[in-house]
């Protein structure tokens, strides 16, 4: 992001009401090990994707100049119900949603390879996670193997210092119906646009 843009964002954080969604999408294979890249390519199961794509530089950027404790690591494939292809319910923690942006919001999207919005500062009322989605159990991958379940899948980090505006973090899948979960994705989008505070 140029200096420019940076300001103008931050310029139009201080006005209250305002909102950022920054939307990181994955970064698959951003080791040089082939055989974790293999891993990775498995574990999502997308032959479309190559077995290194990586995503989010400008955005990454923008978190950076803005001072967002989050960076999109990962491309994971949610975990269905058993004994079916529906992707599996999000963990809410609906105590921290003061925004409600998860009101009727069951699921996200069943996309392959989303990113886990991994937080580089303790979890705070300033940063706070507000749903986890179950990773597939049955695909090995680095993160499973490390002991994870869930990732973080929606972040809010309501106003706070000069910033009198909120931001919020959320795959950029999220905003297409191509890969299911319609009937919460309108919610989610109607919550977004209408957030309460």
């Amino acid at each position: 992001a140029s200096a420019a843009e940076i300001a103008a964002i931050t310029d139009w954080l201080k006005r209250e009401g305002t909102c950022l969604l920054l939307a990181p999408h994955h970064d698959v294979g951003f080791t040089d090990d082939y055989v974790q890249r293999q891993i990775e390519y498995e574990h999502h199961g997308d032959r479309l994707v190559p077995r290194q794509q990586r995503f989010s530089q400008l955005t990454r950027s923008l978190m950076a100049a803005l001072e967002v404790p989050v960076h999109n690591i990962w491309g994971l494939r949610p975990a269905v119900v058993e004994g079916t292809t529906e992707i599996a319910p999000l963990t809410r923690f609906r105590d921290l949603d003061d925004p409600r942006l998860l009101d009727n919001v069951t699921t996200l999207n069943f996309h392959q390879h989303l990113p886990h919005y991994e937080l580089t500062a303790p979890e705070s009322d300033g940063l706070r996670v507000l749903g986890r989605q179950r990773v597939d159990p049955n695909r090995p991958h680095p993160f499973t193997d490390a002991g994870n379940t869930e990732f973080n899948a929606l972040i809010w980090m309501p106003p706070g210092g000069q910033r009198a505006g909120d931001i919020v973090l959320i795959d950029s899948t999220h905003f297409t119906t191509l890969f299911g979960g319609t009937d919460s994705l309108r919610n989610l989008w109607n919550n977004l646009v209408t957030m309460a505070h």
